[in-house]
This record gives structure tokens, C-alpha cells and sequence, in this order.
């Protein structure tokens, strides 16, 4: 964080008092809970079904308080008197990132359930410095199963019958396990495999008392630094997190990517089966598949990753650019590849909780953004900056989507210079911390879910050994496609949309072009 402004010598005062009275009474509650393992029920207890509720909803907050309150104090007196715009400053911003990123990730630890969730939905997000996404990165890994005998009691309160009745099969040990859910293989009477999904017991209580904490931590840091605005992606959070607990809408969510992919055989998305899902259940066909990420395992069978990326990258457009339906959380664990004998392999999408549906006008503009991004139209980049509401901020949005800058001269997708690169990070460095915050306020909220779904895109593609215009040529591709499809094309005379049509494979000829590849074929849209 970066303190733009100094304080007067009492407003210096007063916050190194209150600071200091706020991290001790954290620190001291946070060291009891730590000392008294006993007080403190497991992540998967529901806290409302014991005498020790209070101490464990105490101790949970005690220790965010403390780890927000140590962050608050060491960005505000390790930046203080180290001028903005030095290389001394850069440095020592860099430090303050990574302690404090350290810090969350022991918060996320030991509270476990939704903080590991928090601590994954900003590890995914681009728009935070990268001390904090590589840290806190590790946590996607990170759970741990609930006893069987508390997931056996949600599964027969929810399905109303033994497990006995319902199964031919039931393995007791989970074949997956995340912050608020495991996952368990069965075979039903009728001899189909299947995978169960079970919510931990408890959650939708604890979720509250989690959340309120987190927006009342995210007020004191704005306190701290008016520059600061986290509101924002703690509701966002509390939007997705609510959605992911509901297993019935997870499985509308299933079905409805299935329709939209219906035509492509690459994708393949499991069966729901309805009459075994509530809305803490889950009951669907069983798919294996070794993660996306195993580029090992992709090697042994044969498959070759780079091919997995484009499928991949082409997929995810289709959600974004032409149905506008986006899965809001592909991290490796919810995304198999599966070899197949008719074909080179297929890719299994797991985990269909958080969807985001895009408005239409929103979807339109943004497949125009990213044409104006590929073709280097600065003049259209600027005008849908001012529909999107940043404009001051437009000539940006190519460094975030593309990794170049509008005046950038190499192909698209090398990347930047270093003489672009030392340009850039000089122009950054007149910008304060409260254009950060203005800019991100002003995106539509649209726009926060394909940054977080872009930015798991990238690192899996990254990990696949990918180049880098994979990604850009499935958005070229889809972003005309789009265009071409919903827009004009659904309206108008024959002669109208022939005409619209052909534009459209001209223009994707000229963004292959521009990305070093030739058009290949007039029916490769």
C-alpha cells in the first residue's frame, strides 16, 4: 500500500496509539486461541451446535484482526519517508507486499474454509500485486477432508434414505476434498459410477460471520488509507461465495454450459443426476482425467499440451465472446484431460458453482475491445474506455489484456521491450494509489470476473509451455465470431448478413495476420 499524503503530527499520533492498543488486544486474544487448541472447533463443526461457538467465531476474528492490523502498520511506517518515486521506494513496496502476503496466508491456514476461499479468490485476481497472487497461490492445494461420519450425516439427511439404500457402493474416503466441499465415488443400484458432492456442515453460519468480519476489516483499512477501497471485492467475494454454496443452481449452471458446448466434442461436462442433489448434495457422472496442469501425465498419454491449451483457451472465448455464460473458477483442480480413442483427448469442467452472465450490451463491447486490442485501433480503445466509464485510464487496457502498450511496435504477443517496459514503469510512477482504486471502482462488474478467469487462463496456459498468442488468437477468434453471431447477423435482409459475414472472416484474416499466423482457412471461424 502507499501512503500518498502526510499526516499531521496528531492524526500521526492517534493512529500510532489506537494502532498499537487495536494490534495488542488482537495479538493477545490470537495467542490464547493459539495456546488453547481445545477451545477451537474443526473448520467443519457447525459453530452454532456447540458451547465453544463464541470462543471459535472470537478466535477466527481475533487472528484476521491481528494479521490486517500488523499489514496496516508495517505498509504505513516502512514506506513513511521514503520518496514515491525512487528506486529505494519500489524496493522497499516490494518487501511490504511480500510480508504481508505471508501474513495472509498463515490467516488463511489457520482459519481454514472460507479465508482459504478468499485467499484463492485474490491469488486468481490480476489486478493485485504479484507478492500476493504467488503467495497465496499455494493455497489452491490446500484442504482438509471432513470425518466421514459428519459428511455421512448430511448425506442421509439430505437424501432421506441410508446410504446402503441408495448405493451398491459408498468409499468412505474422498477422492477430492476443497474449503467447502469433498468430493466421494459411488456406484449406484442400477451399476453407475458416480461422484458425490457433499457440503460441509455448518458453512452458510459461518460463512456470515466470516464475510462481516472481512467487510468490517476492509472499512478499517479504508479508515487507515482513504485511497484504499476494498468494499468492492469483498462484495464480489461474498456474490460468488453465496452462489458456490447452492449446489442446485451449480447443477442449472452443468446443464446449461452442456447445452451451450452440445455441438462440441472436445468438452465434455457430467451428468447431473437430479433425483440425488439438493442444494448440499451434488450427485453427478463419474469422469476421470488427470489435471490440466500434470503436463507430465499429458506427455506419458501421448497428448500434446500445447494442443490442450488452445482447446482450452477456445473454449473458455466461446463462454466469454459468444455465450456470455463464464465459468468463474478454472483453476487446475476443476479442469481434467482425458484421453480418448476416437480422438486426441477430451476436457472435463468440473465445479460449475461460480457462473457469471454477462449483460449483452457489456458482451458486445467487449468482443469490439478486443478486435480494437489485436487491430491497434487506439482511437475505438478510447471510446469503449469511455462507454466502460475509465477513459481516462484507456490507454491501459492493452497493457492489461495484451501485455503491450498502444505505441508498442513488436508482433503481438512477444511481449514488451525493455525499453517499453522502463517507459511504462515511469508512467506508472506518477500514478497514485487513488487512480488504482477509481479505476477499478469505474469497470463494469462484468469485468472483475473475466480478469479472474483470465488470469487462471494464463497461468495454466503459462504451465502447458504454451505461447503466449494461443490466448490471443482464440480471443481474436471469438471476439469477431461474436460480433458475428449475436449482432448484426440475427437481424436483417440475407444479402445484410452475407455481407456482415464476410467482413467478418476478413477481418479475422487480418487479427491472424497481425499475431504472425496465416489465415489458414475461410471456414476456420
Amino acid at each position: 500500500m502507499v501512503m500518498m499524503e502526510k499526516k499531521n503530527g496528531f492524526g500521526k499520533r492517534f493512529f500510532k496509539s489506537s494502532a498499537k492498543v487495536f494490534l495488542v488486544t488482537a495479538t493477545g486474544i490470537a495467542l490464547v486461541a493459539a495456546s488453547n487448541p481445545n477451545l477451537i472447533l474443526s473448520p467443519y463443526d457447525s459453530p452454532f451446535s456447540s458451547i465453544r461457538a463464541p470462543f471459535h467465531a472470537i478466535f477466527r476474528s481475533s487472528r484476521a484482526l491481528h494479521a490486517i492490523a500488523s499489514n496496516v502498520i508495517d505498509y504505513k511506517y516502512s514506506l513513511y519517508g521514503v520518496p514515491p518515486d525512487s528506486d529505494e521506494y519500489f524496493h522497499q513496496l516490494s518487501m511490504v507486499h511480500l510480508r504481508s502476503a505471508r501474513r495472509i496466508l498463515k490467516l488463511c491456514e489457520a482459519n481454514k474454509g472460507f479465508y482459504v476461499k478468499a485467499g484463492q479468490f485474490v491469488a486468481s485476481m490480476r489486478n493485485v500485486p504479484k507478492e500476493y497472487s504467488s503467495t497465496l497461490s499455494s493455497l489452491q492445494d490446500q484442504a482438509i477432508p471432513s470425518p466421514f461420519k459428519a459428511i455421512k450425516e448430511v448425506l442421509v439427511s439430505n437424501l432421506g434414505k441410508s446410504l446402503s439404500e441408495l448405493f451398491l457402493s459408498f468409499d468412505e474416503q474422498p477422492i477430492a476434498a476443497a474449503s467447502i466441499a469433498q468430493v466421494h465415488r459411488a456406484v449406484l443400484k442400477d451399476c453407475q459410477e458416480v461422484a458425490i458432492k457433499v457440503q460441509y456442515p455448518g458453512l452458510e453460519n459461518q460463512m456470515k460471520i466470516d464475510i462481516a468480519t472481512m467487510a468490517i476489516l476492509s472499512k478499517f483499512v479504508a479508515w487507515i488509507f482513504p485511497e484504499y477501497r476494498f468494499e468492492c471485492i469483498v462484495t464480489e467475494f461474498k456474490k460468488a461465495i453465496s452462489l458456490e454454496l447452492d449446489f442446485i443452481q451449480e447443477a442449472k449452471n452443468s446443464e446449461r454450459t452442456a447445452r451451450n458446448f452440445k455441438n462440441n466434442y472436445i468438452l465434455r461436462v457430467p451428468r447431473i443426476f437430479w433425483d440425488l442433489t439438493t442444494s448440499q448434495v451434488l450427485t453427478m457422472q463419474f469422469c476421470r482425467g488427470q489435471k490440466i496442469n500434470d503436463v507430465e501425465s499429458l506427455k506419458k498419454s501421448g497428448i500434446n499440451p500445447t494442443k490442450v491449451a488452445k482447446a482450452l483457451m477456445e473454449i473458455f472465448a466461446e463462454m466469454i465472446f459468444v455465450h456470455g455464460f463464464v465459468h468463474g473458477d478454472p483453476h487446475p483442480g476443476n479442469i481434467l484431460v482425458s484421453p480418448q480413442v476416437h480422438q486426441d483427448f477430451s476436457i472435463v469442467l468440473l465445479d460449475h458453482g461460480i457462473y457469471k452472465e454477462l449483460e449483452e450490451v457489456f458482451r458486445i463491447k467487449y468482443c469490439q475491445l478486443w478486435k480494437a486490442l489485436i487491430l491497434r485501433d487506439s482511437h475505438k480503445i478510447q471510446n469503449l474506455g469511455e462507454q466502460f466509464g475509465v477513459a481516462k485510464y484507456s490507454r491501459y487496457l492493452p497493457v492489461i489484456f495484451t501485455g503491450r502498450t498502444l505505441e508498442s511496435k513488436s508482433t503481438l504477443g512477444r511481449g514488451m521491450s525493455d525499453d517499453e517496459k522502463r517507459k511504462l514503469k515511469l508512467e506508472l510512477s506518477s500514478l497514485r494509489m487513488g487512480d488504482f482504486s477509481s479505476f477499478m471502482e469505474s469497470l463494469p462488474p462484468d469485468f472483475f470476473t473475466i480478469l479472474r478467469t483470465d488470469g487462471l487462463l494464463r497461468s495454466i496456459v503459462s504451465k502447458l509451455g504454451a505461447p503466449h498468442r494461443v490466448r490471443l488468437l482464440a480471443y481474436a477468434k471469438y471476439a469477431i465470431y461474436g460480433l458475428a453471431t449475436k449482432s448484426n447477423v440475427d437481424s436483417g435482409t440475407f444479402v445484410k448478413r452475407t455481407i456482415y459475414r464476410f467482413r467478418s472472416r476478413v477481418s479475422y484474416f487480418q487479427l491472424r495476420a497481425l499475431l504472425g499466423k496465416p489465415a489458414l482457412s475461410l471456414f476456420s471461424i
